[in-house]
């Protein structure tokens, strides 16, 4: 049996893959090759030149994409008393404290993304064998952790997105919809490339993002040239 199927055997003739393309030559490849019935992400995958079991090659943080990620986020929050209230006034889904732990383990985990107050993190440790595997963990590195828990509701909204590299050295994330257009992207792009290269570690040697791969989330890859990229 093919590994792929024709429509994707078909999308990859347009795609030299010894070739490494501009940003607008990559995304507009994206748009030609889209073959799926629903709205694809974009994603991107980076290669970095680190070796995350040292400390000091860790990757990991968060940006906001200027426009938005596309998706619609189930937020919850962990907070007492007038946190409670900003939190909810920001937008957030779901918001409590220890009726939410107790609720959590009994095995609901219906969101998407998990906020918390610092004096909730001794709580919410409890639960931490529950949402750590999925991603759900409040993290002070990336902003979930805060008495600012309005802005950190806002943030994930309006397209926030985490990032962290895993023990091969790579990093992947999603960064707006195929529907977004080439310029909308375009700018979704640079702002995360620019976020990743403030990102770069101290222990870090030699060249720091060594590949870049963008493509849908069917469809196959296309392979970027970053040297093309200008990163004020």
């Amino acid at each position: 049996m093919p590994k792929h199927g024709k429509l994707y055997l078909a999308a990859r003739t347009k795609v030299n893959r010894e070739a490494k393309y501009s940003l607008d030559e990559s995304l507009n490849l994206l748009g030609e090759m889209k073959f799926a019935k629903f709205d694809e992400t974009v994603e991107v995958a980076m290669r970095l030149g680190v070796d995350p079991k040292y400390p000091d090659q860790q990757v990991r943080g968060s940006v906001v994409l200027p426009n938005g990620t596309g998706k619609v986020l189930r937020v919850l929050v962990f907070a007492k008393g007038e946190k409670e209230k900003e939190a909810l006034e920001a937008g957030a889904d779901i918001v409590g404290n220890d009726d939410l732990i107790a609720k959590i383990q009994g095995g609901w985990l219906e969101f998407d993304k998990a906020v918390a107050t610092p004096d909730m993190m001794g709580s919410v440790g409890k639960i931490g064998k529950l949402l750590g595997p999925r991603g759900l963990m409040p993290n002070p590195k990336v902003g979930t952790v805060t008495f600012e828990v309005g802005k950190a509701v806002k943030d994930l909204k309006g397209g926030k997105v985490e990032f962290h590299v895993d023990k091969t050295g790579t990093l992947h994330s999603g960064i707006g919809k195929i529907s977004f257009g080439t310029e909308k992207l375009g700018q979704n792009f640079m702002t995360f490339y620019e976020a990743i290269n403030k990102a770069k570690p101290s222990g870090a040697k030699g060249t720091y993002i060594k590949t870049i791969t963008l493509s849908t989330t069917m469809g196959p890859g296309v392979r970027l040239n970053s040297n093309s990229l200008e990163v004020e």
